[in-house]
């Protein structure tokens, strides 16, 4: 259904230009053109410009942008625009606005605003659909369909919503009894004795309750983001495809079952560039959320959107300049764009899609800049993405459909990032809980690998079996998983693989609860090493036997029959192990039982691998069996390297030059 090329795209509103300015679809084209751009997203945010008043609709608006599009090769991606609700029917239809807590609404005036499990946003919600898609179904432009935008963006408190979260409870427990046991509702005399009873979700306490609530709202977000999909293929013609813009952070989003509903995975890669790109990594003073933070945090966020189907994705959304609020104003060095557009083809991008074309004279996002800023004139932004333009090109179908290489894949879970948000293991620095302990965590050993010169994939936990092909595979933080999980784990390590298990793994049910036997859970015979006890730590502690420092956390290690990597000196006097590794069959298990800093997150995999401190070398392979090598110097001075493969045309004695913020595409030698 997609091009036989990489797509290079942006975002495209003309609707937002001010009318002084008259028309410049022309203009902008020619420009896209120029630049190689390929495609453009447009439509998804301007519901009421689709549907002014109630039934009254305006569909030929758009009709120049697709026609001037079709007529220079430039396909278009419509947007359905669902998650920003026209004043009409905000008005008409106030019980569409969602409650963010019990009985309070949110006020309108930003977007996504809604419940979508509301009967009259779904009914006026679907008959917009229906008629964009009936109406440009046929233009030649139209490429394929982005259905809403970002969903899951918050969990909806609405009655109606709590009402459907019981009921799915009575569907899968059939009585309270049942639900009392699973939940252990005797704790603090919440035991049930009658549905009616189930407190609403705002003053919780419970952990399965949460865990549940969680599970629950990200199933209302992928029925509705499915049901959508759905009525586009229904009315779209053939080749076209269908897929949405997914924010992986969202509180209301679980990757695998939502792009499950879609023809191919998308999302936003959004990076804090400059500095924040440099190898080594330096301290981020971004909080962890939806910028991603460094290097690895890049090529994480680029694997997740691989992983959700294990196969070649979008980036519907990434910097072009300057990304938030009229405070962060932080546009990418030179050079920077290019190395972050083939990071992402690197781990199978099939587009790269920029947000957005021209910065915005209007609204909350004035100052998340364009490829072209308020002036409307191209610069040196405009003249870096022409510059990827032409090398994609270039490059042709060589870049199309790539397999990464994955040495060591890192397993992510969703419920357990969920988990630790209600019950977060780790602390700030100013000892409140910190939200954001499964994502450093995972962080942390994704991290290492990459430290270590090796090639991580990411693969979600629904999809297990995918990670078991690695000769290594990384477990932390997985602090909810089931038997059958952990029982799948210790049979890989048995049959031959590396299995690396972080802190937490294991520790709870699907319920989230803490099971009744010595950590870690079922892994204990195959990891050679048990712990009762486990404490915050205050500082980073060196560690001897293998470099770097355990931080944040610490497992009181008690070894049966492994052999210890690394111990540290407890402050209570005591040297402890917190590193051990064990043969377990035809294969290994090695327990790290910290957050590992990243010297010694990278010292798990044994001799350093790297080209250079400053560099990155990820492989894919394409159809044709090619393999690719994408020679990253996230560095701002120039580097020479001797890679360890033999690379066409063959690299000389003197190595292979990689330019400061630069980056090279090279074949690996048949």
């Amino acid at each position: 259904m997609l091009p036989p090329h990489v797509v290079l795209g942006t975002a495209y509103y003309p609707e937002y230009l001010p009318r002084s300015l008259g028309d410049r679809t022309a203009v902008d084209l020619d420009l896209m053109v120029a630049a190689g751009i390929t495609a453009i997203r447009v439509g998804e945010s301007v519901w009421s410009t689709w549907e002014p008043r109630d039934g009254v609709f305006d569909l030929e608006w758009i009709r120049p942008v697709l026609d001037g599009a079709g007529d220079r090769g430039i396909g278009v991606i419509l947007g359905t625009p669902t998650y920003a609700v026209p004043p009409w029917l905000q008005r008409a239809h106030p019980e569409i606005a969602a409650e963010r807590r019990t009985g309070e609404r949110v006020p309108w005036g930003i977007r996504q605003e809604i419940d979508y499990g509301q009967p009259a946003f779904l009914f006026h919600a679907e008959r917009v659909v229906r008629r964009i898609v009936e109406r440009y179904r046929d233009h030649p432009a139209v490429i394929g369909y982005q259905v809403d935008n970002e969903p899951g963006v918050l969990l909806a408190h609405n009655a109606s919503a709590f009402e459907a979260f019981v009921a799915r409870l009575r569907r899968e427990y059939g009585d309270v009894e049942a639900l009392n046991e699973a939940w252990g509702l005797t704790y603090w005399s919440h035991r049930l004795s009658d549905w009616s009873e189930l407190w609403r979700p705002d003053g919780n306490s419970t952990p399965s309750y949460d865990l549940a609530w969680r599970r629950f709202q990200a199933e209302r977000t992928t029925e509705f983001v499915g049901r959508q999909a759905e009525l586009v293929r229904e009315l779209r013609r053939p080749g076209q495809f269908v897929t949405t813009c997914l924010a992986y952070h969202r509180p209301a989003v679980a990757d695998v079952p939502l792009t499950g509903r879609l023809d191919v995975a998308a999302g936003n890669v959004y990076v804090d560039v400059q500095d924040g790109l440099s190898r080594p990594a330096r301290p981020s003073p971004v909080e962890p959320g939806w910028i991603e933070r460094s290097v690895a945090e890049l090529f994480l966020a680029a694997d997740r959107i691989y992983g959700s189907r294990g196969e070649p994705f979008l980036v519907t959304e990434t910097n072009a300049t300057s990304i938030g609020g009229s405070h962060q104003n932080r546009p990418p060095y030179d050079g920077q764009l290019r190395q972050l557009a083939w990071a992402m083809v690197s781990r199978g991008a099939r587009m790269v899609e920029y947000w957005h074309w021209h910065s915005i004279h209007h609204g909350a996002e004035t100052f998340w800049g364009g490829i072209l800023g308020h002036g409307l004139e191209p610069g040196r932004v405009y003249r870096e993405v022409a510059t990827i333009g032409a090398e994609l090109a270039e490059a042709g179908a060589s870049v199309v459909d790539l397999r990464p290489d994955v040495d060591v894949a890192v397993v992510w879970s969703t419920e357990s990032d969920w988990a630790m948000q209600f019950q977060p293991p780790l602390a700030t620095q100013f000892g409140i809980p910190d939200k954001s302990s499964y994502r450093t965590i995972v962080s942390a050993f994704y991290s290492g690998v990459l430290d270590a010169g090796l090639r991580p994939g990411v693969v979600p936990a629904e999809r297990l079996e995918a990670a078991l092909d690695a000769p290594t595979v990384v477990v932390a933080g997985m602090y909810v998983a089931s038997d059958s999980v952990l029982d799948r784990l210790v049979s890989y390590a048995r049959a031959g693989g590396h299995l690396i298990v972080g802190p937490r793994t294991g520790y709870a049910d699907p319920e989230a609860r803490p099971r009744a036997e010595l950590a870690p859970p079922r892994l204990r015979e195959a990891a050679g090493v048990v712990y009762q006890e486990f404490e915050n730590l205050v500082s980073e502690l060196p560690v001897s036997g293998l470099a770097g420092h355990a931080t944040r956390w610490a497992e009181t290690l008690i070894v049966d029959d492994a052999e210890v990597l690394a111990w540290y000196d407890h402050p209570g006097g005591e040297r402890r192990p917190i590193v051990t590794t064990k043969g377990f069959g035809a294969g290994r298990v090695t327990y790290v039982g910290t957050v590992p800093d990243p010297a010694l997150a990278a010292a798990l995999h044994g001799e350093s691998r790297l080209w250079a401190p400053s560099v990155t070398a990820m492989s894919a392979v394409n159809p044709g069996g090619e393999r690719l090598w994408f020679v990253h110097n996230w560095s701002g001075t120039a580097v020479s390297v001797k890679p360890p493969v033999a690379l066409a045309p063959p690299v000389g004695a003197e190595g292979l030059e990689v330019g400061p913020w630069d980056v090279r595409v090279l074949k690996e030698a048949r």
